[in-house]
């Protein structure tokens, strides 16, 4: 099955951000799963302020992980990742069963996305850059 791991670590080192997200790929793979993408998508400030191991969070750094893997490895990931203070929050999100269903999904998943007019649908045809550190 394909799954999509959305993180938000805590900001400021980007050798945590690799660590974590190597510890996580070594995870599924120890697991018999394949990684299919890793895609780093840099700090933003977060929707609202977050309280996760006795400490708030204004903002944080965000990557996305698409591996396939067995139901006990996303266990095993979700298990670990809750233990680990400096993750502030994440999701799992399972893509697919079947490998119709799967077939066209790619391991990289760039921010936003353009519509048929070429238009940042994301953003209401703004540019990521004119927001911008508040994204």
């Amino acid at each position: 099955m394909l799954y999509e791991l959305i993180a938000v670590v805590r900001p400021g080192n980007v050798s945590e951000v690799r660590e974590i997200a190597r510890t996580t790929g070594s995870l599924i793979l120890q697991q018999g799963g394949v990684i299919r993408g890793l895609t780093n998508w840099g700090p933003f400030t977060l929707p609202k302020p977050t309280r996760k191991h006795q400490a708030t969070h204004h903002r944080g750094h965000y990557f996305l992980m698409r591996f396939d893997a067995q139901s006990n490895a996303q266990h095993l990931l979700k298990k670990t990742l809750n233990l680990d203070p400096r993750m502030i929050r994440f999701n799992v999100v399972k893509m697919g069963e079947t490998l119709k269903e799967i077939a066209e999904v790619e391991g990289k998943a760039p921010w936003g996305r353009r519509d048929d007019d070429g238009v940042d649908a994301e953003f209401g045809g703004r540019s990521r850059a004119s927001f911008g550190d508040d994204i």
